[in-house]
C-alpha cells in the first residue's frame, strides 16, 4: 500500500485492471500557452517506500489531443511535499486545464541504487561511443 495525503483532493486511481500508472488530477486551473511549461498542483502528498521512486509520465490521450507532455518526474522516496506536475504544451493550441482534470500517471518503479567508482577505462563493446542514432533507424 501506498500511503496517500490528499487534502481533499482525488486520490491517485488506477483506470484498468491492467494499468501500470494511476492517474494524477489537477488541484489548479492553468492554461497552457504553445510552448509554455507550468507546474500544476495535485494536492497531493506521497509516502513512496524506501527502494522505490514515483515515476510521472504524460497521460496518452492529452498527449494526442493537444500535445501535452510532461517534465522532471521523479518523486524520490524520502519527498514528502506536493507532487506537483510539470506540464509542456508542445501543441498549435492553449490547453486549459481544470481542477479534476487527469494530468498525469504516477507508475511506483522498484530502484537500485550503484555505488560509483573511478575507472580509467572502459570496457570495449561493438558500439563504442556510437550515440544518437548510431543504431540504425
Amino acid at each position: 500500500m501506498l500511503e496517500v495525503h490528499a487534502q481533499g483532493m482525488l486520490l491517485p486511481e488506477y483506470s484498468s485492471l491492467g494499468a501500470a500508472g494511476a492517474d494524477l488530477y489537477a488541484n489548479e486551473a492553468v492554461t497552457l500557452a504553445p510552448g509554455e511549461r507550468s507546474p500544476v498542483a495535485t494536492g497531493v502528498r506521497v509516502e513512496i517506500p524506501a527502494g522505490y521512486a514515483g515515476l510521472v509520465w504524460p497521460r496518452s490521450g492529452l498527449a494526442v489531443r493537444h500535445g501535452i507532455d510532461t517534465l522532471a518526474g521523479v518523486i524520490d522516496s524520502d519527498y514528502r511535499g506536493e507532487v506537483r506536475v510539470v506540464l509542456v504544451n508542445h501543441g498549435q493550441e492553449p490547453v486549459r486545464i481544470e481542477p479534476g482534470d487527469r494530468i498525469a500517471q504516477l507508475v511506483l518503479q522498484k530502484v537500485e541504487r550503484a555505488v560509483f567508482s573511478s575507472a580509467s577505462e572502459l570496457a570495449d563493446t561493438l558500439r563504442g561511443e556510437g550515440g544518437f542514432g548510431s543504431t540504425g533507424r
